[in-house]
């Protein structure tokens, strides 16, 4: 029987830490002795999200899931051996996805935490349990995104960095509970909010233009657009020293930049 497995981690924590990669690839290639099965090989896609929803997602972000399919279609493959399905994927979109992919060269899909899933088996038991399992899954998902967001959301009201991109003027380095300003950018955010003053009537166009004249350039060093300048003057609340996250405004912790 020739098998080959694939491992993925969703965190580029986990990725350093290395403890959840070698798990898991431990745990195949064990279970594989057990059966007397020919492990081929292993794929692995490091740091990527199971719930990517679309097949350009699978096809350029999960290269190890590429590279797993390039295999399939040139050797003798049984099965795919994962430690749980939610390594493959984590979004009944991906998932069909994923079965159309495997179902196209007869492959099935070996789970160690859930024994008795196939892609092919219609039994009806095994299709509640297989389906509470994911459901489990997806509710330990959701379960951690929102207690990510009330921690969020408790920062926020007390005007502290809440996490996401920072806005064009500030940065935020690892670890801190605030943005610092960037001094390169802040200059061009005073010369605009000038330029809006002096020339109220100017559209955005021109506004653009005149900074792109005057030699300031976007965070990629590139000319700015009428919508990069709408951006900033939008954020007008949040440069003068008030923290927005979504519905919450309050006093930043920030320095203000004008």
């Amino acid at each position: 029987m020739n098998v080959i497995g694939y491992i993925r981690v969703s965190t580029l924590g986990q990725v350093k830490d290395g403890y959840s990669l070698t798990y898991q690839k431990d745990e195949i290639k064990s279970f594989c002795e057990k059966k007397g099965w020919n492990l081929l090989e292993c794929f692995i896609d490091a740091g990527i999200s199971g719930a990517k929803i679309d097949e350009e997602a699978l096809e350029v972000e999960r290269e190890g899931f590429q590279d797993m399919l390039t295999k399939i279609s040139t050797s003798k493959v049984d099965f795919v051996i994962v430690l749980n399905t939610n390594r493959l994927w984590r979004s009944d979109i991906v998932k069909v996805l994923v079965h159309r992919e495997l179902k196209r060269y007869g492959v099935d899909v070996k789970s160690i935490e859930q024994p008795n899933y196939s892609i092919y088996k219609k039994d009806p038991n095994d299709f509640l349990v297989n389906g509470l399992m994911e459901l489990l899954d997806e509710y330990q998902r959701m379960e951690i995104a929102m207690k990510l967001g009330r921690g969020r959301n408790m920062k926020a009201r007390q005007g502290k960095y809440a996490g996401g991109r920072a806005a064009f003027g500030y940065r935020a380095k690892k670890g801190q509970k605030f943005l610092e300003i960037n001094h390169e950018e802040s200059l061009v955010i005073k010369r605009l909010f000038e330029l809006k003053g002096n020339f109220p009537k100017w559209s955005l166009s021109e506004l653009a233009s005149q900074l792109n004249a005057e030699g300031y350039h976007t965070q990629q060093r590139k000319k700015f657009t009428k919508m990069q300048v709408k951006r900033i003057l939008d954020r007008r609340e949040f440069y003068e020293g008030t923290y927005c996250y979504g519905d919450i405004k309050t006093k930043g912790v920030h320095e203000p930049i004008l």
